[in-house]
């Protein structure tokens, strides 16, 4: 058995990498080849956290695992990112353990290359003007990941901050700016992903000009939601799972209490599009959301790919869990 740190991670993981097994991953879950539980929290009594964990098999190849993340809130300067856990990766034929990854720097790099996957597949040819709601780690991953699918001419970042969102922006080594407020950030953007910690909508339906393709990324239960109503319905809406959008997408299960739309407002999870069995964006000037909440058969399809680099470039740390 392997132990793989964080560093290693980061290196046997680059983006385009990354992205591959998110297609792989997420046309395997619309096949459903794959077993995904939904996410189990537990709250961690008198602390700002819970734990989350998340179980999960794929077919191709035959692997099944378990994440456990700690959810905790850390201060701006804290080193720690929010996700702190653990990736178990199993061979489905033997049932053997083969890896424990590390798994913050896992669940970042593919949260950002699922949208960048959903990116690319919705949002319109021409799209360069990035919009970046939030200012932490998946912030930064998310220009990473959606210049790796277009040839983004501009970004623009907004936070609650608006220190933290200069700082950010003239840590990124090359051109941002920021705006003062998300309505100015998203104005003129043809791509906008959001990754705040927002309990409440920060992003409204009459902010965003046609043609616009949004990734809500910050918000994965069902009680929180960045963006409103009305940006769900006027939108065309797809998921990476749809039995978890329907459990755990926040403004999607509000629009539907408020009896605005039905289930059947979801145009399609992403594997379903890139199968050819779910329509793409009807028109240039569509809106399209892809509302990102993670799934375990992403985590194993990039644990999988870390694996491999590991075991080729000799590195993680050998375990006897025998010995």
């Amino acid at each position: 058995m392997l132990v793989i740190s964080a560093a290693e991670v980061e290196a046997l993981l680059p983006m385009p990498a990354a992205i591959t097994a998110m297609r792989s991953a997420m046309i395997q879950v619309s096949r459903r080849e794959v077993v995904l539980p939904l996410r189990q929290f537990m709250n961690i009594p008198d602390a700002p956290g819970k734990m989350a964990v998340m179980p999960g098999y794929i077919a191709h190849p035959p692997l099944f695992g378990l994440k456990t993340v700690s959810k905790f809130v850390h201060p701006p300067s804290s080193p720690h990112g929010s996700h702190v856990g653990t990736m178990q990766l199993f061979d489905a034929a033997t049932g053997l353990l083969l890896a424990i990854i590390e798994g913050g720097s896992l669940t970042a790099i593919r949260t950002a290359a699922a949208s960048a996957l959903a990116t690319d597949a919705l949002a319109r040819p021409d799209a360069a003007h990035l919009a970046i709601l939030g200012c932490g780690e998946q912030a930064r991953r998310h220009i990473t990941a959606i210049a790796a699918v277009r040839k983004i001419k501009s970004i623009t970042i907004w936070g609650r901050s608006a220190e933290r969102a200069t700082a950010f922006a003239a840590s990124l080594g090359r051109p941002a700016s920021v705006a003062e407020s998300v309505a100015e950030a998203v104005a003129e953007a043809d791509i906008v992903c959001t990754t705040t910690p927002a309990a409440e909508p920060i992003l409204h339906g009459a902010m965003l000009r046609p043609g616009t393709h949004i990734n809500l990324v910050g918000s994965a239960i069902p009680t929180t939601a960045e963006a409103d109503t009305a940006l769900v319905a006027m939108s065309e809406y797809y998921v990476d799972y749809r039995e978890a959008a329907l459990a755990a997408a926040g403004e999607l299960r509000s629009a539907i209490a408020e009896g605005v739309v039905t289930p059947e407002h979801i145009r399609g999870e992403i594997g379903e599009l890139l199968l050819g069995h779910a329509p793409c964006r009807s028109s240039a000037a569509a809106i399209t959301v892809y509302k990102s909440l993670g799934v375990t058969a992403q985590d194993l399809a990039a644990a999988d790919v870390v694996l491999r680099a590991a075991t080729a470039a000799g590195l993680g740390r050998v375990i006897d869990m025998h010995g």
